[in-house]
């Protein structure tokens, strides 16, 4: 059993969600693709031709921001707070924005692969979740 699951289930309010693996999963995501988003920035600084990335490190530091707070929330209030619908169509937007940018990159810069897959994970992890709000 994953730590996440384990704390959602022993959590004094309970899980607060229908199905604590999807959340468990979008959490995850979430995180990982916070940190991919980072480092694909930081990779991107480093490049010799760093501004023609100017705005694949912007949308990589957005979408960053995005999932981290769609992750802390999630992580406090389930999917009852009131926000999390909210939270999880903003995360999307973000992710699939990135994965696009990221995407154009992609032959020539391998961090901007690895982070357009992260993105793509993230996003269907929260569209999931999403879905499973009804």
């Amino acid at each position: 059993m994953s730590l996440i699951i384990e704390m959602l289930e022993n959590h004094p309010a309970g899980a607060r969600t229908p199905d604590p693996r999807l959340l468990a999963e979008c959490l995850r995501a979430c995180g990982d693709c916070a940190s991919v988003c980072n480092s694909c920035a930081d990779a991107c600084l480093g490049e010799d031709m760093v501004g023609d990335l100017v705005s694949c490190i912007r949308t990589d530091l957005d979408c960053a921001e995005i999932c981290a707070t769609t992750s802390a929330v999630l992580s406090r209030t389930g999917t009852t707070g009131p926000a999390t619908p909210s939270l999880l169509h903003a995360c999307i937007a973000a992710c699939a924005a990135c994965a696009e940018e990221c995407q154009q990159h992609a032959s020539m810069h391998p961090h901007c692969r690895i982070c357009a897959e992260a993105c793509r994970r993230c996003l269907n992890a929260c569209q999931k979740l999403l879905a499973s709000l009804g």
